[in-house]
């Protein structure tokens, strides 16, 4: 009785009108929803591969700054204004007069300064700072030139500091520009200099003239290094390419001369003894020395 109940019920149910839509309905969004769940699955794996693929690339080529900054070569003093050139630096191309102010007396001899000896105005003693960025290779005591500082920097460019009288750095430090590393002392080495620095820009072991290139870039000195490079080069080859030619040939009637002689010469009447004598003189006279001595201070 219960089943024959039901099943007229049933019927009734599938008979309203809303019922079919409704199925429809359910399943289309069920569809739609399955769709767009698989859809977003697949675009969040994507964004995960792209992911991994530009981190790998970012660590494969790492950004490189634009903007760094290029260090002047300063002078290695705090207040450059406080302190003089008490020695220059000896420049082969210079006057006589600025060749002897160069000049450091030491053992009985005069050596060219290889580098400018800085004074305070007052006499007394100052920091001494790092003119560039860089590592130091050598900071110890030396028993003729005090203490000693030297930097490496880049493209072959050291700098040198002597004459401290302490230091703050040790070897394999790594040192900014403007940084103290020590203060300024005497040396037997230049006991005429009093308190002072002795500062050097050294290219490829070769000193340069530190006044040259303070407030410049090190660009300026390798662009100097590589024009003194190409001078030497077209010299060397301008030598290399000099022709026998170009060198002056001796004089072709010379032999002739010495061998030919006329009848007249066997007829001259020989010299007599005062010209003898006085032709001697002549040749035993020796010419004084023409170099002239750097004068001494």
């Amino acid at each position: 009785m219960r089943e024959e109940q039901k099943q007229p019920s049933l019927k009734r149910f599938f008979r309203k009108r809303w019922v079919f839509p409704a199925i429809y309905l359910s399943c289309a969004a069920l569809i739609v929803a399955g769709a767009l769940w698989f859809q977003v699955g697949k675009q969040e794996k994507s964004g995960e591969n792209d992911t991994v693929k530009n981190g790998t690339a970012q660590q494969e080529n790492p950004a490189v700054p634009v903007n760094e900054t290029v260090e002047n070569i300063a002078m290695p003093v705090l207040d450059p204004n406080a302190v003089q050139v008490k020695t220059p630096f000896y420049d082969d191309n210079a006057s006589e007069q600025e060749q002897e102010a160069a000049l450091v007396f030491y053992d009985h001899t005069y050596h060219p300064n290889q580098g400018i000896d800085l004074v305070r105005q007052d006499g007394k003693t100052f920091d001494v700072t790092a003119a560039l960025s860089g590592t130091v290779t050598k900071a110890e005591k030396d028993p003729i030139l005090g203490y000693v500082v030297e930097i490496n920097h880049e493209q072959g460019v050291t700098t040198v500091y002597q004459s401290l009288a302490d230091v703050k750095v040790e070897a394999g430090d790594t040192v900014k520009q403007g940084e103290v590393i020590g203060k300024a002392g005497q040396s037997e080495f230049n006991k005429q200099a009093d308190i002072h620095v002795h500062f050097e820009i050294r290219k490829d072991g070769k000193p340069v003239n530190p006044i040259d290139y303070i407030d410049k870039p090190l660009t300026a000195l390798t662009d100097k290094a590589e024009d003194n490079a190409g001078t030497d080069n077209a010299n060397a080859s301008e030598e290399k390419n000099v022709t026998p030619s170009d060198e002056t040939a001796p004089s072709e009637q010379s032999p002739a001369k010495e061998t030919e002689q006329t009848p007249a010469d066997d007829n001259k009447t020989a010299p007599s003894d005062h010209e003898q004598d006085q032709h001697d003189d002549a040749s035993s006279y020796k010419t004084p020395d023409a170099s002239i001595g750097m004068a001494r201070a």
